[in-house]
């Protein structure tokens, strides 16, 4: 009898212990996904065109962290902000002063600034992934990765 109790007892505090980390694993605030985000909603991008007036590996002091394409559109000078691996790795932005781009993002304002938080630089006839659709930088390794995966799909049609 004594046996059965303790075997009773082990099974008891097995499924106990698995209820509490199921509890545990699935939060309980949880919510369906949406495609934005506080920084970046992607919902709110725009398209804008215009010609390379510089490009920055640093920024000046008043812009944010990360390289920065400055261009000029029809309304005026626009910051692109282009994160930390914008210029950098392989599949990195090759672009000079003087070249025609079309930068998709997001307008914000930044540290009492506007900024244009770049997710795609198109010059020429290629397109540079900067951000993904959810504003993170995409470092050389994910670009080369995301391009692995496009080659992939366009082989499998």
């Amino acid at each position: 009898m004594r046996r059965n109790r303790f075997h009773l007892t082990r099974i008891i505090a097995g499924l106990l212990a698995g209820l509490l980390f199921a509890i545990l694993a699935v939060p309980l605030s949880a919510q369906p996904a949406t495609h934005s985000s506080p920084f970046y909603d992607v919902t709110k991008e725009i398209k804008l065109s215009g010609t390379v007036s510089s490009v920055l590996a640093k920024p000046l002091p008043e812009m944010i962290v990360g390289s920065h394409l400055v261009f000029a559109t029809e309304t005026g000078v626009v910051d692109a902000s282009l994160g930390r691996w914008g210029l950098q790795g392989k599949g990195a932005l090759s672009v000079v002063p003087g070249q025609q781009v079309e930068v998709t993002g997001v307008m914000k304002t930044l540290n009492g600034a506007q900024v244009f938080i770049a997710r795609t630089v198109k010059v020429g006839g290629q397109v540079y992934l900067i951000r993904n659709e959810h504003g993170v930088s995409m470092s050389p390794q994910a670009r080369d990765r995301a391009s692995q995966n496009a080659a992939q799909k366009a082989g499998s049609l």
